[in-house]
């Protein structure tokens, strides 16, 4: 039998190689045939690594061909393994090291050595990341993106080295780093003239920012998100500035009005994208009229939790035609005349967020399925009014719906079987809604095969043949909420033989026990979240199978399980992935059990949720070299029982 891999060139298996998206059919790919083997080697162009100890072997794999490394999932990593994780020599373009709190200004000065072409370097979220580490950062001259989210340290003086050392920035993201003032502000702003994305997102900066910032003739995409000092006055400083502005996200900025949104759409003319969400409760006319002039480049409009008479929407429909997203979550006073307006003129929107809006009924789904055919995502959430005749008009004019919300709002089996028309339909949220059976989950099972996630959240008329139909028909399901569905047992779980399958949540189930533990994760092996909180019955047995069967296990929840301190040092120890675990009221745990677990996860947890009484009885050494590799502990205040 001829091999074709034989006579392809290693570009042309490379071309192959970038349709397959499933990174099981690359692995197959690389075991079947040398040929491609070598094709990926090349082709690679990024990694992932969820630890520390296999990464050697794939940088000297894919040395050559490597430019993008994500090392935000590595337990322990500090600045002696950074140092041994960056290849040399090397192409890498882009570093991400989130969360990575053991790095400090030793090993961000070896990595800006010895790359010194580097372009983009994620270090948010790390606690101990302060001005030092960013005159550190600031030494990688052609940098063009930074993240420092949450990096509560720094302060203008580390924000002063990284504009002067990085001149070249063009994205940059400052997001909850609260001891960065105006003043820091300035002197980036003064400094870093390629910026093009800005987020001071909570900062503690005030109007003077925006003033400074209105001078950035490129910057294109600006987020505000939670900065109370900023009002009508910063917006009036930003639309007369430079016009080059395409995205703006003020959201939540308390003191921010109509007035400054007037002035801020006049004077910004590019403007494709507005979240004004949580502002000033009221909009005026004034505004909403001048959105008419950018009818021509709007496409996102977001103005969530603001009071929105129909005569605005009505306004939106007639001169903003062009939008393909609308924002309207928790708008008290849209109804169906409003949403009828609005989406006989903009027949584009392809995606609605109606979450909460109480007055909606199946009126407003007659007029989106009539106009806007071309929906594909609907959130509904708390919309109590609609039902199955409302859904039967979406499923059978919206055929390409991807994503829709039904959370708490009282549909049942009729509107699945209406749902399930919509063979395209990726993501289903039905929790809360009571009226839907086992007879739904049929339909659903039967006609929605590309289903990729379901939220059944105490959806409690749902048994075991339910789960079957679920099971049978989406094997590409990938994320699974079935938190106090408690009428399934054993036997449904047996039903998940999932390949795919990702995220699962069984908070609350009472009924399920380790054998439906055994038997789901033998079928669900690519599992790495599990939440089993108040599972009762789920002990060490079941605690034995996950460390069997599901090694890619990162995320843990066995808080009130019937673990011993045994299961607990097992699928600790055992666990390679494992990086974040809840754990809280393991009565059946010692000091000593929880002692034994901890120091086997040692090097490997980012995360950890614990009773706060345990703080004062665990030793302080224990405690002190957890926290010391990057471990947090996160401490809750409830009685303290042991029965082990």
């Amino acid at each position: 039998m001829c091999d074709i891999t034989a006579v392809l060139t290693v570009d042309l298996l490379a071309q192959v190689l970038d349709w397959l998206h499933d990174s099981r059919d690359l692995k197959s790919c690389r075991l079947v045939s040398r040929a491609f083997l070598q094709a990926e080697r090349m082709h690679r162009r990024a990694i992932r690594a969820l630890r520390l100890g296999p990464l050697p072997v794939l940088l000297r794999r894919y040395v050559g061909s490597l430019q993008s490394l994500d090392l935000s999932s590595c337990p322990s990593l500090d600045d002696s393994a950074l140092s041994l994780s960056i290849p040399c020599p090397n192409n890498l373009r882009s570093v991400s090291l989130s969360r990575a709190t053991g790095v400090t200004w030793r090993g961000l000065e070896v990595l800006a050595s010895v790359c010194p072409r580097i372009e983009a370097i994620d270090i948010s979220h790390c606690v101990g990341f302060g001005d030092r580490e960013a005159a550190a950062v600031a030494k990688a001259c052609w940098l063009k993106e930074l993240r420092i989210d949450k990096c509560l340290n720094v302060t203008d003086v580390g924000l002063a080295k990284v504009a002067v050392g990085c001149s070249r920035l063009e994205k940059l993201g400052i997001k909850w780093c609260f001891e960065i003032s105006d003043i820091g502000i300035d002197l980036l702003v003064k400094k870093c003239l390629e910026l093009r994305e800005l987020d001071i997102s909570y900062l503690k900066v005030g109007n003077e920012s925006l003033r400074s910032i209105a001078s950035l003739s490129k910057l294109e995409d600006l987020a505000l998100v939670g900065c109370e000092y900023i009002d009508d006055e910063g917006l009036y400083f930003l639309s007369n500035g430079n016009c080059s502005l395409q995205s703006i996200d003020i959201s939540r900025c308390e003191n921010v009005t109509s007035v400054g949104l007037t002035t801020l759409a006049e004077g910004q003319q590019r403007l494709r994208k507005i979240n004004a969400g949580n502002c000033s409760p009221v909009l005026t006319s004034t505004f909403v009229s001048k959105l008419c002039t950018l009818g021509d480049t709007l496409i996102i409009l977001k103005l969530d939790k603001l009071q929105l008479l129909a005569s605005a929407l009505e306004i939106v429909g007639k001169n903003c035609r062009n939008l393909l997203e609308i924002g309207l979550s928790k708008c008290n006073c849209v109804n169906d005349e409003g949403i009828s307006w609005l989406v006989e003129g903009c027949t584009h929107l392809s995606t609605i967020d109606l979450t909460c809006c109480l007055l909606v009924t199946d009126k407003s789904l007659l007029s989106i399925a009539t106009c806007c055919r071309g929906v594909k995502c609907l959130r509904l959430e708390s919309c109590v009014l609609i039902s199955e005749k409302g859904l039967d008009q979406i499923a059978s004019c919206c055929t390409d719906l991807k994503e829709i919300d039904l959370t708490d709002c009282n549909v049942n089996d009729n509107a699945l079987k209406c749902l399930s028309r919509c063979s395209e339909l990726l993501v289903l949220k039905v929790g809360l809604c009571s009226g839907v059976s086992d007879i739904g989950l049929s339909f659903i099972g039967t006609n929605c095969s590309k289903l990729l996630e379901l939220d059944l959240y105490r959806c409690t008329a749902i048994t075991d043949d339910g789960l079957a139909a679920i099971s049978n028909g989406c094997k590409r399901l990938k994320k699974l909420n079935l938190c106090y569905c408690n009428q399934i047992s054993d036997t449904g779980l047996a039903h998940l033989q999932l390949e795919e399958l990702s995220d699962l949540e069984l908070r609350g189930m009472v009924r399920i026990t380790s054998s439906g533990i055994t038997a789901m994760a033998m079928g669900c092996r690519s599992l790495t979240q599990l939440d089993l909180k108040r599972c009762y019955s789920i002990d060490d047995a079941g605690m034995w199978a996950l460390a069997q069967y599901t090694e890619n296990l990162r995320q843990l929840t066995i808080s009130y399980c019937t673990v011993t301190g045994l299961g607990l040092c097992h699928i600790l120890g055992s666990l390679r992935c494992l990086q974040d675990v809840k754990m809280v009221h393991l009565s059946w745990v010692s000091i000593e059990g929880f002692e034994l677990a901890l120091r086997a996860s040692c090097g490997k947890l980012k995360k950890v949720k614990l009773l706060g009484k345990l703080q004062d009885v665990l030793s302080s050494e224990l405690l002190q070299t957890l926290q010391s590799r990057g471990c947090r502990i996160r401490w809750v205040n409830k009685p303290l029982v042991f029965k082990g």
